[in-house]
């Protein structure tokens, strides 16, 4: 019989206690490769008060082995878990989860990629094609949807059919998201944005406009997790995780179950039952934006307005600064940053906002965060319920 959220009992026992990121407005970084990863694992470290002595778990989107080996570590815990965009908040969870039973005490997750660098240097690799075995290769590929902007035209299109969604209510979400960015100095793009200019953006794969696209950019981050219990006497605040929930429905885009549902509803059910709070009491929302669609889609399937709503319910500008739910307060991978998988980035701003952080992108008071990974083609979807306090 499948577990329930109600038989786990991980609620609070683990908190992230060091963050790191790197961005910059060019969108390109100096370093690259394993350097850039050991720069990350070092800044989350320092930042928690910890070093690399003291980690022994390791997760890594590629091989957590290598990554051990290049640090030099021997770790008890090893995941090398890989579901794009979500896989950081995968690894949150399982590291809860092993911290909770025992297995280890200091978990590290890293990230880094720098697409745009790379096309400098000459070393860009081209997105891969799906091939022999993989049924894309067969039933997708030959049809000449646009990658990777392809599947996520298809959601849009699905559910402006269903339920009456615009281009402008798509376009209001980049708009909100810009707005946080003109407030980190770290972000690609800080200008003022409007809806008209997002409309008048070159179409990429109708009915999403270049604006409605997350950014190509060089990125790195990592965070550092341990129990609950030496969290108290580490640097920084610890962030608690209250609830995680994970769930995929489907790989290829053409066997999603319903283009206008992602498992979102199941992952975010599982995370706030765990938590034991509703999305009413969410102080900020750290939700992967892909495309603009991708992040409507998580408003709804989370809780936050009823399905088929998202539209209208944005349009009041409540996701940007000053408005009732502070969304992608970093500017997003819309505006912020977007190397590839966008969802260690979620962790390390909610984080951020939780302590207080956050400098003049700072939402006042905020004590529950939730960081909500989206992987592949609206395929997998991760969330975590963060908190300033292990018991509320």
């Amino acid at each position: 019989m499948a577990m329930t959220s109600s038989d786990r009992t991980m609620r609070g026992a683990a908190a992230i206690v060091g963050v790191a990121d790197a961005a910059s407005p060019t969108g390109v970084l100096d370093l690259h490769g394993r350097a850039l990863e050991a720069a990350m694992v070092r800044a989350a470290l320092d930042d928690a008060g910890l070093t690399l002595d003291d980690v022994d778990g390791v997760c890594h989107t590629n091989s957590s082995m290598q990554l051990a080996e290049y640090l030099g570590i021997h770790p008890n815990f090893t995941d090398s878990t890989n579901t794009g965009g979500s896989s950081f908040e995968v690894h949150a969870e399982h590291a809860a989860a092993a911290i909770n039973a025992g297995v280890c005490d200091v978990v590290v997750s890293v990230y880094a990629a720098t697409p745009r660098g790379d096309r400098g240097r000459g070393t860009a690799r081209p997105r891969p094609q799906p091939q022999g075995e993989d049924p894309r290769a067969e039933w997708e590929a030959p049809y000449g949807l646009r990658m990777p902007m392809g599947p996520y035209a298809l959601a849009a299109s699905r559910h402006m059919a269903m339920y009456g969604t615009t281009s402008e209510h798509l376009a209001q979400i980049a708009v909100s998201t810009r707005e946080w960015a003109a407030r980190n100095p770290s972000a690609r793009y800080r200008d003022p944005l409007t809806i008209d200019d997002v409309l008048a953006s070159p179409m990429q794969s109708s009915p999403l406009h270049l604006l409605d696209c997350c950014l190509v950019t060089d990125g790195a981050g990592a965070f550092v997790m341990t129990s609950a219990e030496r969290a108290r006497s580490l640097a920084k605040p610890p962030v608690y995780v209250l609830g995680a929930g994970t769930c995929h429905d489907h790989l290829m885009i053409t066997q999603m179950p319903d283009l206008a549902t992602t498992p979102g509803v199941q992952s975010g059910q599982a995370a706030f039952s765990m938590a034991g709070v509703t999305p009413a009491q969410v102080d900020v929302l750290e939700a992967y934006d892909s495309f603009t669609i991708t992040a409507l889609l998580h408003l709804e399937d989370l809780g936050f307005c009823p399905k088929g709503e998202g539209g209208p319910y944005v349009m009041d500008g409540k996701l940007g600064p000053g408005g009732s739910l502070p969304t992608n307060t970093n500017g997003g991978g819309l505006s912020y940053t977007h190397p590839g998988m966008y969802g260690m980035f979620l962790i390390v701003e909610a984080v951020r906002q939780l302590r207080g952080e956050g400098g003049d992108r700072q939402v006042p008071g905020a004590e529950i965060a939730v960081a909500h990974g989206s992987g592949m083609v609206l395929s997998c979807m991760s969330t975590l319920v963060l908190g300033t306090e292990a018991t509320l």
